[in-house]
């Protein structure tokens, strides 16, 4: 008898099937906003391209709990907005007043302060309806629970505390405990909730959510720290929003408080414990472990 010959897994063709999908439903999701003002600094941001993580990670997470990439569909575009609804709103000058994002000159810099506040908000409030108005076929219970989460990611127990506490961190001489605290809430808390939120549409038990949680927590954080060690090593151009702005605006990093060895190590001990949380499902999870040696392999 012939054993069966297992294909390998083909994460970058996965990668790009899933962003081709997530970019073609984005820009449909924008109808004929009035004014056009708005829908224009709407879609200048949510259009600027990017890897698209967020989404992906919320469709990966609905296939391995046993639903489809359409089910979970309009609610990883809504996790796509939020995020770039707080991209829009941290860039702002009375945030980290940023010149640049994703290559692009930064909203408020084509738009105006007013407009990209504005946009952001439209984009904020765009995200709920996707879920509640736009989910067809997912069952309502399943979508107040989407609503709940991201409710608890973009308010003020997730990303918006998080900005507060970054905010007033700047400045001065922050511990580790405060450091995990700013990225679990303003870069984690959305993670957490696009893991969680796909599985959700799905119909996940209670085990694989509390597993898919374990391992959302980690890349989070790992991402994070990523991002921290890319503010020193990678340049604008790589990058494509401005490097070295975190030591501009005298923040609190990880290389800053660990060193860069010991960050890295940090960020590849914490996605090894998230694929650990997954070892059960191994042979349906490929995607999300893939995701997960993504976070700390990529450059931007």
């Amino acid at each position: 008898m012939t054993a069966a010959v297992t294909t390998p897994f083909d994460f970058a063709a996965y990668l790009e099937a899933a962003r081709l999908q997530v970019e073609a439903a984005l820009d449909a999701s924008l109808g004929p906003e009035r004014p056009e003002s708005l829908r224009e600094s709407m879609r200048y941001s949510l259009l600027a391209g990017g890897k698209r993580l967020r989404p992906i990670l919320c469709l990966a997470a609905c296939e391995l709990a046993g639903g489809s990439r359409e089910q979970a569909l309009p609610t990883a575009l809504a996790l796509e907005m939020v995020h770039t609804m707080s991209l829009i709103h941290d860039d702002l000058p009375a945030m980290d007043n940023d010149d640049l994002r994703r290559g692009m000159p930064t909203n408020h810099k084509v738009f105006g302060d007013a407009n990209a506040i504005l946009a952001g908000d439209a984009l904020l409030t765009r995200a709920f309806e996707m879920v509640a108005l736009r989910s067809p076929g997912v069952p309502s219970e399943r979508l107040l629970a989407v609503v709940g989460e991201l409710s608890l990611a973009s308010g003020a127990p997730g990303l918006v505390g998080g900005q507060v506490v970054d905010l007033e961190s700047e400045g001065k001489e922050v511990d580790l405990e405060t450091l995990e605290y700013i990225h679990l809430h303003k870069t984690g808390a959305l993670l957490r909730a696009c893991v969680l939120c796909g599985a959700i549409i799905a119909g996940a038990s209670e085990e694989l959510l509390a597993a898919l949680g374990t391992y959302a927590k980690g890349i989070g954080l790992a991402f994070q720290i990523i991002d921290d060690i890319l503010d020193v090593t990678a340049s604008s151009d790589v990058l494509g929003k401005t490097a070295g702005k975190d030591l501009t605006a005298d923040k609190t990093t990880y290389p800053k408080l660990l060193g860069l060895e010991a960050s890295r190590q940090r960020a590849d001990d914490l996605v090894a414990g998230a694929k650990a949380a997954l070892e059960p499902w191994r042979e349906t999870a490929a995607p999300l472990l893939a995701l997960a040696d993504y976070i700390t392999s990529r450059d931007r």
